[in-house]
């Protein structure tokens, strides 16, 4: 198989590492020329991807910002032909989707919309790991959710990542879940972070604060562009979390026990009815 990657971050990079790892080829792309070629002297990339190479890969993982996919496949439209499943692995999907489908029809290429669900709070190439994405599950978002085949061809195609599940759904929807599952978490540990406390908290401090924490740690340019890309939805979730919030906030002023009781007690019942105990 070869696999061609477009930028050479920590989820490019890892997708770079995990097909060389299990013998493919690996052309790539990315604008630092100086990480191109670390990569091609560390073996995880063969080759650099360009428009005369794209046409031989078997799929192409176009992962930078989506903007930056945008203009990816508008660059290299002409040149991908038949053969190669393009998959951009952006956070968001409404978006990019509806331009990548646009462009796809254009120039008659197969894409379809991906999100790998996995990563760590830090960036670039000397971060990623063959097996970021083992037991990992992966999001595609298809033209046709009842495209069987064209779904199992690139399951097949994403095997060497190891993920641990390859499932398929509408950029709507996919936008709407991880406004909740990811963004918010991102600007809750962002803000969280910004206490005068959090100075004082060396001695004081376990696996709450690094659980809180960890995302607060993030790439300021790739989340601001995620965050609006997704407003709508992200706005919701926060609204609906600064309510919450401010009825905890309401039965601590008061002194009010009884409804902290129940707040708490709610808010460990919904975990245990969506993760189990």
């Amino acid at each position: 198989m070869t696999a061609g990657i477009v930028g050479l971050g920590l989820i490019g990079g890892s997708f770079a590492k995990a097909y060389a790892k299990e013998g493919h080829d690996v052309y790539a792309l990315d604008t630092d020329r100086s990480i191109l070629e670390f990569a091609k002297i560390s073996e995880d990339v063969k080759e650099e991807l360009t428009k005369d190479n794209a046409g031989l890969c078997d799929i192409i993982l176009i992962c930078v910002y989506p903007g930056a996919a945008v203009r990816f496949m508008k660059e290299f439209g002409s040149s991908i032909g038949s053969r190669p499943v393009v998959i951009d692995c952006c956070g968001t999907k409404r978006e990019v989707f509806a331009e990548g489908i646009k462009i796809a029809h254009e120039y008659g290429f197969t894409y379809l919309g991906g999100h790998p669900m996995a990563g760590t709070q830090y960036s670039g190439f000397r971060y990623a790991r063959a097996n970021l994405f083992h037991g990992a599950p992966m999001v595609l978002v298809p033209e046709d959710n009842n495209d069987i085949l064209l779904l199992s061809r690139a399951k097949d195609l994403l095997s060497p990542a190891g993920f641990s599940g390859v499932s398929n759904t509408t950029a709507e929807e996919h936008d709407r879940v991880i406004a909740f599952t990811s963004q918010l978490a991102h600007v809750v540990s962002n803000a969280y972070i910004k206490s005068p406390t959090a100075g004082s908290h060396k001695g004081f401090s376990a696996g709450s604060y690094k659980d809180m924490t960890r995302v607060a740690w993030l790439n300021p340019q790739m989340w601001t562009e995620l965050f609006m890309d997704n407003s709508d939805f992200l706005l919701e979730e926060l609204d609906v979390l600064i309510d919450n919030l401010n009825e905890y906030k309401e039965a601590l002023k008061n002194k009010d026990s009884e409804t902290m009781i129940r707040l708490l007690t709610e808010g460990k019942v919904r975990k245990e009815e969506v993760d189990g105990r």
